[in-house]
C-alpha cells in the first residue's frame, strides 16, 4: 500500500468538496480547482476527510495512488492558503515591474521583455529586483516561475541572471593569467 496514498486528506473549515464521477472540485476562500482522477483510482469525502483508493492492485494503480493524493492535497492547501515562489534579479542594470498583467524584466538585452502572465497568476515585484509569483494551482505557479528563470538564468562567471530565491549558483573561476 502506498504510504503517502493511503493518508487521509483533512478537509478545513470554509473548504467544499465534491466528488462526481470521478471529478473532484474544491472551493474554498481563494477561489475553485478541479481534477479528474484516473480510472484506477476513486475518491470518497468521509469524515471531513478526503480519502483516495485504488480499484486495482496493478503497477499503475499503485503508482498513481500516491500521485494523485498528492495532487488533491495540492488543490486544499491551494484554495485555502495557496503558494507563492520568489525569483530574485541579480545584475548591474537588471530590474522588473509589473504592469497591469504584465511583467516587463531589463535582463541587459537591447529590448525589454515582456512576459504576460496567465490571469489566475498574480505578480509582485519588490525593489525592482525580486519577483513574487503566487496562485492556487501549484503546478502553474512553478511552471510561470520556471519560464521566468529560464528568460535569462544565471550564468557561472558572475552570477548575473534570474534565480530562486536561495538558488546556489557553482561559480567558475575565469580566465586566469596573461600571455608571455
Amino acid at each position: 500500500m502506498s504510504r503517502i496514498g493511503k493518508q487521509p486528506i483533512p478537509i478545513p473549515g470554509g473548504v467544499d468538496v465534491k466528488i462526481s464521477d470521478r471529478l473532484v472540485t474544491v472551493k474554498g476562500p481563494k477561489g475553485s480547482l478541479s481534477h479528474q482522477t484516473p480510472t484506477l483510482i476513486s475518491a470518497e469525502v468521509a469524515d471531513g476527510n478526503i480519502l483516495v483508493k485504488r480499484i486495482e492492485d496493478t503497477k499503475q494503480g499503485r503508482s498513481l495512488h500516491g500521485l494523485t493524493r498528492s495532487l488533491i492535497a495540492n488543490m486544499v492547501q491551494g484554495v485555502t492558503a495557496g503558494f507563492s515562489k520568489t525569483l530574485e534579479i541579480s545584475g548591474v542594470g537588471y530590474r522588473a515591474e509589473v504592469q497591469g498583467n504584465n511583467l516587463s524584466l531589463a535582463l541587459g538585452f537591447s529590448h525589454p521583455v515582456v512576459f504576460q502572465a496567465p490571469p489566475e497568476i498574480k505578480l509582485e515585484v519588490a525593489g525592482g529586483t525580486r519577483i513574487v509569483v503566487s496562485g492556487i494551482n501549484k503546478e502553474l505557479v512553478g511552471h510561470v516561475a520556471a519560464f521566468i528563470r529560464s528568460l535569462k538564468k544565471p550564468e557561472p562567471y558572475k552570477g548575473k541572471g534570474i534565480r530562486y530565491e536561495g538558488e546556489q549558483v557553482r561559480r567558475k573561476a575565469g580566465k586566469s593569467g596573461a600571455k608571455k
